[in-house]
């Protein structure tokens, strides 16, 4: 008898910051936002592009241009993911700004290939995986690494008091 090993599909969102392309597990994203009107507010990390009205919550916007450290351009067109970060207790949304997505990918396990720890120019703890195509690879993001909690949480204590203040 012939034992056949079953093959685990993972199903990731792919998107382009810059020239490389990058994935997500598609268990995380909430929606895919069109352009989207963001409130600056003062006094938060410079990655932190603002804030939008998501469904009615406040959610802070991450540029992950700057928290990736890719160079910066005057980009017109982009797209805002809203995903869903969780640990064992809590959920929290965050946003984050793309230039652009490219295609919702199915992949096998064994097609998951190891994250070098040489020639990143990415923290590479922020990275779960690569994939490799015909002409490149594609970057598996680590969501509850690129943004923790302790970080989202943080903004997130910044932001109300700006906002009300805003508001009168």
């Amino acid at each position: 008898m012939a034992i056949t090993k079953n093959k685990h599909k993972n199903t990731f969102l792919s998107f382009q910051i810059g020239k490389e392309i990058f994935a997500i597990s598609v268990k995380k994203v909430l929606e895919v936002l069109e352009k989207q009107h963001i409130t600056e507010i003062p006094d938060v990390p410079d990655y932190v592009k603002g804030v939008i009205n998501f469904r009615g919550d406040i959610l802070p916007v991450i540029d992950t241009r700057i928290k990736f450290k890719i160079p910066i351009i005057d980009n017109q067109h982009f797209v805002v993911i809203v995903m869903e970060l969780s640990d064992n207790e809590k959920n929290m949304r965050v946003c984050a700004i793309v230039d652009n997505v490219q295609d919702v990918i199915a992949v096998d396990d064994t097609e998951v290939r190891p994250v070098p720890e040489l020639g990143l120019k990415y923290k590479s703890d922020f990275l779960s995986g690569m994939i490799k195509t015909e002409t490149s690879f594609i970057m598996i993001l680590d969501i509850n690494k690129v943004f923790s909690f302790e970080e989202i949480e943080m903004i997130n204590e910044i932001k109300p008091e700006h906002i009300q203040d805003a508001e009168n």
